[in-house]
């Protein structure tokens, strides 16, 4: 299914998570004790008249609120999105209170505006976000045209000029809104990268735990093969007495000719689970580069209705061929890239692995239709949801977040992952000309110490 703007705001929205209580009860207390003493040194130590009780009454609502839910209820306590907004709209509504009585604009902490905004676009859905931001936009102007006088010296006043009251008006909004949207946008890829490196890590532990299994039922073959052995002899000794002396065991002949066929039935299943084991056994924890391929293509090939996957591989410098690892993320990442390869070609995959004395590297082609150049520019982050104008085989339509998993897991395992449109001839086959997106993988031997067995 494509992913669409909606989904990425849903998830982004449900990665924020709730706001806890006391978060923001901490930082109003922060802010009642500032203003408090902000108000108490302009007005008593440097002497500006100031209206000492409207001030410290629009402090003292804040610190009443504060008290009130704190006893009201438990500071762990998660506040909905709803709430949160409330909370952070009232802190809004007490600085412009504070600011009205202390000169509007022309105060200097009238820049502290823009601090509940930013924390309402770091922690609120956009709407919320749009909403507090469209408060304090609205404060800002009311305090441009209408405060009372800027405390200042005994029998002065304080006023600037017009022109300069209006750019710093100007000056004040496009802050508000800078910083909001900058706050959310930030807010917004890290949620999207915590999502996306939360899944990467889900899907990790699923190809461990099949590698395991594999690993397992290899390891129980081997172990089980030795008991079977005796027990598929000494069925066949039984049957051959049996044999000798038909007319005395007449009744139990049936009886052998079952044990010894079923002994070869689990001889047979033993031996399949051996040849497919995944890890955890000595000799099927490693693979040749053929052998790598082969695997992370198996679910795409020899499809009726999808396309001619070719899988090929050389050796450049005479160097001997590389025996590897079985590396669950390193499959999963390459059959990622194969399932996007064969989703979007038109008929034909190629699927390269070419190796020397001192790098590995593995690639991926399809004669689809390429990246798009904007897709080029974002391939590789969580949530790109579209490739090109074009849908796939099967409806498919968009890269995303499987495309960051498969390129963070090869990463991991210290890959250079890179992608582009690449048109060219594939060596061993120049009849055929493949034009379309192209995704390699190199390892350095250097890098790859864990990978080469």
């Amino acid at each position: 299914m494509p992913h669409t703007l909606a989904d990425s705001q849903d998830a982004v929205n449900a990665l924020r998570g709730p706001v806890r209580l006391r978060t923001l009860t901490a930082l109003r207390w922060l802010a009642v004790a500032g203003q408090t003493l902000s108000i108490l040194i302009v007005h008593f130590a440097l002497g500006f008249a100031t209206p000492l009780g409207l001030c410290l009454g629009a402090i003292a609502a804040s610190a009443w609120l504060n008290l009130f839910v704190t006893l009201r209820y438990s500071p762990q306590r998660f506040l909905s999105d709803r709430e949160a907004a409330g909370y952070i709209a009232f802190d809004i509504i007490q600085l412009c209170a504070l600011l009205f009585f202390t000169g509007g604009l022309q105060n200097p902490f009238s820049a502290l505006i823009i601090a509940p905004v930013t924390i309402a676009a770091s922690v609120l859905p956009l709407r919320f976000a749009l909403a507090l931001a469209a408060l304090a936009i609205a404060g800002v102007s009311f305090l441009a045209l209408n405060h009372m006088p800027m405390p200042w010296f005994p029998g002065e006043s304080f006023e600037l000029a017009p022109v300069y009251m209006a750019g710093f008006w100007a000056a004040l909004t496009f802050s508000i809104a800078f910083f909001a949207a900058y706050a959310h946008r930030i807010a917004a890829e890290s949620a999207q990268m915590r999502s996306a490196l939360a899944a990467t890590q889900l899907v990790l532990a699923r190809e461990e735990r099949l590698a395991a299994l594999g690993g397992l039922a290899a390891a129980a073959a081997h172990e089980l093969g030795t008991p079977l052995a005796t027990i598929q002899v000494t069925a066949k000794e039984m049957q051959r007495e049996i044999e000798r002396d038909f007319e005395e065991h007449e009744d139990l002949a049936d009886d052998a000719a079952l044990l010894v066929s079923q002994a070869e039935r689990c001889r047979d299943i033993l031996l399949r689970l051996s040849q497919h084991g995944d890890a955890g056994d000595a000799v099927h924890d490693r693979l040749d580069i053929d052998a790598l391929l082969r695997e992370a293509a198996q679910p795409f090939l020899d499809q009726p209705d999808g396309p001619a996957i070719r899988i090929e591989t050389w050796n450049l410098d005479g160097a001997k061929r590389l025996v590897l690892k079985r590396r669950p993320e390193i499959i999963f990442g390459l059959r990622n890239f194969i399932e996007n390869a064969a989703g979007y070609a038109r008929g034909n995959v190629l699927i390269t692995g070419e190796w020397d004395a001192g790098r590995l590297s593995v690639a991926v082609q399809d004669d689809g239709p390429g990246f798009s150049p904007e897709i080029l520019m974002r391939l590789g982050e969580p949530y790109v949801s579209a490739r090109v104008g074009y849908r796939g085989a099967g409806g498919k339509s968009g890269l995303g977040l499987g495309f960051f998993i498969a390129k963070t897991l090869l990463e991991s395992t210290g890959a250079e992952v890179s992608f582009e449109n690449r048109k060219w001839e594939a060596p061993q086959t120049a009849d055929q000309r493949l034009a379309g997106a192209w995704v390699g993988a190199s390892w350095t031997h250097a890098a790859s110490s864990s990978l080469i067995a």
